[in-house]
């Protein structure tokens, strides 16, 4: 079994468990920047990757992981992808830290930062695919979408669009970008080589 399928089963089993019949497990796994080091909740770096707020959020993480975890993990190999999803959760919350380690009341859940570490890992490895974006009828161009993510996910963290955590969003992107540069610099040699031919 590969990683992408057995990390997307345990998502999917603790999101479920936590949602339907379990509320306490979510509780206990929501990463609270303010909490961590006095309470030392060290495990919720990890643990509130495995949950998430409701079913469509489920389902959006587990779509994209789904959609792009298995190519990635092809392109660099088993051990690497799991090294760039978890280091992704935590370079994630590690961002969410810096910005709301001083409100007591910031808590959040979900595997969106590591997951964009994959998507844009995935963008390195297929520069010249394309992304479909709900409500966009048209493909766009993996860089391009790349590019209009990064600028809006900086604007809405700058004016708290949503109930969305966006600086693990930015975090995690930027964290998949950089693994690859530094793990495999040829694949990056190799998409600007495509990009600019």
């Amino acid at each position: 079994m590969s990683v992408t399928t057995t990390l997307l089963l345990a998502i999917v089993a603790v999101s479920v468990a936590a949602l339907n019949f379990a509320p306490a497990l979510r509780e206990r796994c929501l990463f609270r920047p303010y909490w961590y080091l006095p309470r030392r909740q060290y495990a919720t770096v990890v643990t509130s990757g495995f949950v998430h707020a409701d079913f469509g959020h489920l389902f959006f993480n587990g779509f994209t992981l789904w959609s792009f975890g298995g190519a990635v993990e092809r392109a660099m190999g088993s051990a690497r992808f799991l090294a760039l999803y978890f280091l992704g959760l935590l370079v994630a919350n590690a961002g969410t830290w810096i910005s709301h380690r001083r409100d007591p009341d910031y808590a959040t859940l979900g595997a969106s930062g590591a997951i964009l570490a994959v998507l844009f890992a995935s963008i390195v490895y297929y520069p010249t695919g394309s992304m479909y974006i709900m409500f966009v009828p048209i493909p766009v161009p993996a860089p391009v979408f790349a590019v209009g993510y990064l600028a809006y996910s900086v604007y809405a963290a700058k004016r708290n669009v949503g109930r969305v955590n966006h600086d693990a969003h930015i975090s995690g992107a930027l964290f998949g970008l950089a693994f690859v540069a530094i793990t495999d610099p040829e694949a990056w040699r190799r998409a600007i080589w495509l990009l600019t031919r």
